[in-house]
């Protein structure tokens, strides 16, 4: 019987092993998408303890807790840090078959060298060891980058954002790049008019111009895009449920954006046309500046309505949604690549049903021009587990070339996600070591390393330019 978590983790033959431990283990990291905060790494702040740095904002954790029958005080309430991550303990021995288990310890081993399975007994233990470490320069949020190998990051902001933290970054001189990316979710949001509303009077003040109509909304918007491209931006992101790609007119957009400033209420069919517009807009300004667009669809979110209206948006009540996908992202890429403004493009999907679609999608629009130039993204959010893993590179073996695959990022608001890569380097090279130990693929580990490589680091450095 093997140790749990032992050097071989995930790890089933000494193929998978050799690949691992002398290809992909040391590689850096490139962590092209994830939430972290920008001002924590400008001011390089320690966590007090390892609540703040484990449980804050981490809702994969809070809606364990809560399925667990953890009342929210000890989750997003008034206790105390330890209590909460007392009762985060006491929960962790019920995640048995969850990744929250496996994150949870390759997180104590990798950071704080603690091998001890986590629960409620040596809570106070685990706490106070952490939380003292967390304490020390080494410990700060960049040295913990540091401790991960990571090499470069982008993290997601708003068009809006000031980016001051990322010049403040840039200008201690700080190893480890650390770029904006380009969210422009909230300026698209026609379906809520009065919280679109004030967007845009927000986006006048930062652009500092007044927005009247559809031309000045967009010169401001591109403004920030250029900002934000000044300040090293080389990727942008959306968050969507589907792709939007509705026929309009410009006199009909401009006429829907006449309606938003006058708040007044638009129908469903107008609220498609204005956001199929501005994704329109904002790809064409990608594809000029030779960014990377990243679309991540199928997410249900906020479903109930009780805890979003005491809690807020993004704090455990999302889940996966069943969106119908194929035509109109067809529809919208076909668009780009005919009139030859399709940028680099990566595609996620959160429904596992439509896997195959993506990896056979991408593959309509990969013209030769830039390797992998369309990526199936890897698992995301509900899917990045390790079924959820091994789905999708399934998938884009079959029906793609996993070997132009530009790997996983972290998508994490917490500094200590990083063992996530570990986590999909070791799923990966056990897919590829067990192909060869059965013969499906020949024995020529020089090759097959240099595969694993590229897409632990590689691809990734040369597709983003980093």
């Amino acid at each position: 019987m093997k140790q749990f978590l032992d050097e071989n983790f995930l790890l089933a033959s000494r193929t998978s092993q050799q690949l691992y431990h002398e290809f992909a283990k040391n590689m850096p990291i490139i962590d092209y998408h994830n939430h972290l905060i920008p001002e924590q790494m400008a001011n390089d702040i320690n966590f007090k303890n390892l609540t703040q740095v484990w449980l804050y904002g981490d809702h994969y954790k809070w809606r364990a807790m809560r399925t667990n029958g953890v009342n929210e005080e000890y989750i997003t309430g008034g206790k105390s840090d330890f209590e909460k991550f007392e009762k985060w303990a006491e929960t962790v021995p019920y995640t048995l078959r969850n990744p929250l288990y496996h994150w949870t310890h390759l997180e104590l081993q990798r950071y704080f060298g603690i091998s001890d399975v986590l629960s409620g007994a040596n809570a106070r233990k685990v706490f106070d060891e952490c939380s003292e470490k967390l304490q020390t320069p080494e410990y700060s949020v960049r040295g913990l980058l540091r401790k991960a190998n990571v090499e470069s990051l982008c993290t997601t902001d708003d068009p809006i954002d000031s980016l001051e933290f990322h010049q403040q970054i840039a200008k201690d001189g700080f190893e480890i790049q650390v770029r904006p990316a380009f969210r422009p979710d909230k300026a698209m949001a026609a379906e809520d008019v009065a919280g679109l509303n004030a967007y845009i009077n927000k986006l006048e003040q930062v652009a500092d111009v007044s927005i009247s109509d559809l031309d000045a909304y967009l010169s401001a918007l591109k403004k920030r895009h250029d900002y934000f491209a000044e300040n090293g931006c080389c990727v942008s992101d959306h968050g969507l449920e589907q792709i939007y790609a509705e026929d309009y007119t410009d006199e009909e957009i401009s006429a829907i954006f006449k309606k938003i400033r006058s708040n007044q209420s638009l129908s469903a069919q107008e609220v498609l046309k204005f956001k199929s517009a501005m994704l329109v807009h904002f790809a064409i300004w990608d594809h000029e500046k030779g960014w990377v667009q990243q679309y991540h669809l199928g997410a249900l979110r906020n479903n109930n309505a009780r805890m979003l209206s005491q809690l807020g948006p993004d704090t455990g009540w999302d889940s996966i949604g069943d969106f119908s996908q194929g035509r109109q992202l067809s529809k919208f890429l076909n668009r780009l690549d005919t009139e030859d403004r399709l940028a680099k493009t990566i595609i996620y999907n959160l429904n596992p049903a439509d896997n195959e679609l993506m990896a056979t999608m991408i593959g309509n629009f990969n013209d030769g021009s830039v390797a992998g130039k369309v990526q199936f993204g890897s698992g995301w959010w509900f899917l990045d587990q390790k079924d959820g893993m091994i789905k999708q590179m399934n998938a884009l073996s079959n029906m793609g070339l996993i070997s132009r695959f530009v790997g996983m990022l972290t998508d994490s608001r917490s500094f200590l996600s990083y063992p996530r890569h570990e986590y999909f380097r070791r799923i990966l090279c056990n897919l590829f070591g067990e192909e060869i130990e059965n013969g499906e693929m020949p024995n020529d580990i020089e090759w097959t390393g240099k595969i694993i490589k590229d897409i632990c680091y590689y691809n990734a450095k040369n597709y983003f330019g980093l």
